[in-house]
């Protein structure tokens, strides 16, 4: 933003847009950290990093992801899996690809996204208007007041125009764009019916980074799908319990028999077809894996 401010022409408003779009990706991401208890062991700071540092700003809301989100794990890649309408449709052809891409870059999936996040809010026509009234300052209250604040901060300093150049609208465009092609590159062109291999990591370059990988790799969590995927019933769940950055360990210790000792063989044994050497790691707190 400060060097739209100083410096405003149309190639820097597009660097800019795409820079800033992929760091609220990368508010996603810690956001989706903080929803597995992976920002802080304590688990009411945890909580209060993901919302008000990294959801609020971007619109989300920590509790209701987390809801929505363990059923990915839970179901990764299977006819449950809420995200599976990102990945099903591939491979697909460049002309649909395109259609997609063009569909997020002009800001049609945002905008569609943010209304029907405004409808749900506003809850159902029946509703007395108390209770709508209530209902929407719960759902998107607090995200309205750190935006508002967001907004504030930019007027006092003179550049009001900033907040919907350069925070909305790289919301609504390449965000869009950069979080589907995240999706792609995780989930997309994987074989069905094996939990080993329901994501993949893609090591991505300094270009990559700067353009959406965020965290130095597209994605970062191959093996936190898979390893939540085989995990058998009754065994301890930190990422359904959302305690803390010790995931691993306890993972480990939920694995039974000999899973545990050769997990890091078997990843790397049943990596996707074509991947690289080395792109499939274990999936880290999330302090390590902002180091990555």
């Amino acid at each position: 933003m400060a060097l739209v401010a100083l410096l405003p022409n149309p190639l820097t408003i597009v660097l800019a847009i795409m820079v800033i779009g992929s760091r609220q990706l990368g508010l996603a991401i810690l956001m989706h950290e903080g929803a597995h208890g992976g920002l802080a062991v304590n688990g009411k700071l945890n909580l209060w990093l993901s919302q008000w540092l990294c959801a609020y700003p971007v619109g989300a809301e920590t509790l209701a992801y987390r809801r929505y989100h363990l059923q990915h794990h839970a179901h990764a890649q299977t006819e449950r899996d809420p995200d599976l309408p990102l990945s099903a449709p591939f491979p697909t052809t460049r002309a649909s690809l395109r259609r997609k891409l063009l569909r997020d870059l002009s800001g049609r999936t945002g905008l569609r996204q943010r209304l029907a996040q405004l409808r749900g809010a506003a809850g159902t026509a029946g509703m007395p208007v108390g209770e709508r009234r209530a209902t929407f300052l719960a759902r998107l209250g607090r995200p309205l007041l750190v935006n508002a604040i967001m907004l504030a901060a930019l007027a006092a300093a003179g550049f009001w125009w900033l907040y919907p150049l350069l925070w909305l609208l790289p919301l609504l465009t390449w965000f869009q764009a950069v979080t589907r092609i995240r999706n792609i590159a995780e989930h997309s062109v994987l074989p069905a019916g094996d939990a080993w291999r329901v994501a993949r990591t893609t090591r991505a370059g300094w270009i990559e980074r700067a353009a959406g990988a965020v965290l130095g790799e597209l994605p970062r969590r191959a093996s936190h799908d898979g390893v939540r995927a085989v995990l058998p019933a009754g065994t301890p769940a930190p990422v359904a319990a959302g305690k803390g950055a010790r995931c691993q360990a306890r993972d480990q210790a939920g694995l039974p028999g000999d899973a545990a000792r050769g997990r890091i063989k078997t990843i790397a044994a049943l990596r996707a077809p074509g991947h690289q050497p080395g792109g499939i790691r274990l999936a880290l707190p999330a302090r390590r894996a902002m180091l990555a």
